[in-house]
């Protein structure tokens, strides 16, 4: 039986802080998780003007893991627990929010390059309301695979486990070649899978792949063919089917109106989520009004 033919998503673009542009490819209409991945966007390749930079005040979350991948540049999070990490390119962030966290994000430098991948995922019922944590990992696991670099960012592939903390079974790889690359990737059958040009072109099982667009494979593949003919870098993110729904709504992740609305209204109140340690210029974000808005779990 032949394999689930793949499905493309065009990503939106949107703004994040100040003014600064990304391609959102998760969620959308049709696709809302690969796996636990419930959010992916792509920022850059940005050159900022001087005196600009990427600058996201103080927000909170609930029932996620934000996991941001620095290709390019380094941004400075600050959060509640007193943590103030810079990130570097080749590293990850990873900040659990469970029952509540929140942080700022900043450009360590204005007027520079920047680069990165920023997602969330979502935690599973049994550790939505676990403790807030931050972790930077600043040494990945990589294999050389077909002339692409592979960068293990989550899961397990290619013989290589990430460090990255993570509670559902999923998989995140970074794949990025100087020139023409060919490999196959094993596949784990009872995974779903997206992958997303970073930069240049890639063919994923023959299906030609520009920047701004996901690719969807169903379960049921049990390997990937990725070819490139010039420099190119793809995410490939891969999971099982999460199996339970959940509500996204700004920076919350949740199963309930209830649950949601209470995490609203706590932010704005200035309880549960403790207070960011000062270092960002950019203004306290606060949450539109849930009044008359019908949330669906997805």
């Amino acid at each position: 039986m032949s394999a689930p033919a793949p499905i493309r998503y065009p990503s939106r673009t949107s703004i994040v802080g100040e003014d600064t542009q990304i391609r959102r490819a998760l969620p959308n209409r049709e696709r809302r998780m690969v796996g636990a991945w419930c959010f992916l966007d792509h920022l850059g390749p940005v050159q900022f003007a001087p005196g600009k930079g990427m600058h996201v005040g103080p927000h909170p979350h609930i029932g996620l893991q934000t996991f941001t991948w620095m290709i390019e540049g380094e941004v400075v999070h600050r959060d509640s627990l007193g943590y103030e990490q810079v990130i570097r390119p080749g590293q990850v962030n990873l900040m659990t929010a469970g029952r509540g966290i929140a942080h700022t994000e900043d450009s360590a430098q204005d007027g520079a390059v920047m680069h990165a991948a920023q997602l969330w995922i979502a935690l599973p019922d049994a550790e939505k309301n676990r403790e807030p944590a931050f972790q930077n990992y600043a040494d990945l696991p990589t294999a050389d695979a077909g002339g692409w670099r592979a960068t293990v960012l989550a899961g397990s592939a290619l013989g290589l486990t990430a460090p990255t903390q993570v509670y559902s079974p999923l998989v995140g790889i970074d794949f990025t070649a100087a020139a023409a690359a060919d490999t196959v990737l094993p596949l784990q059958a009872d995974f779903e899978y997206g992958a997303m040009v970073l930069r240049g072109q890639a063919e994923l099982d023959g299906e030609a792949l520009p920047t701004g667009e996901l690719l969807y494979f169903p379960p049921g593949r049990t390997e990937l063919r990725l070819r490139c003919s010039a420099a190119a870098q793809v995410l490939l993110l891969g999971g099982r089917p999460f199996g339970e729904p959940i509500m996204v709504w700004w920076n919350f992740v949740a199963r309930t109106h209830e649950e949601i609305q209470q995490a609203a209204d706590d932010w704005n109140a200035g309880q549960r989520f403790g207070t960011v340690r000062e270092g960002s210029n950019a203004h306290r974000l606060t949450p539109p009004s849930l009044d008359g808005v019908h949330l669906r779990p997805s």
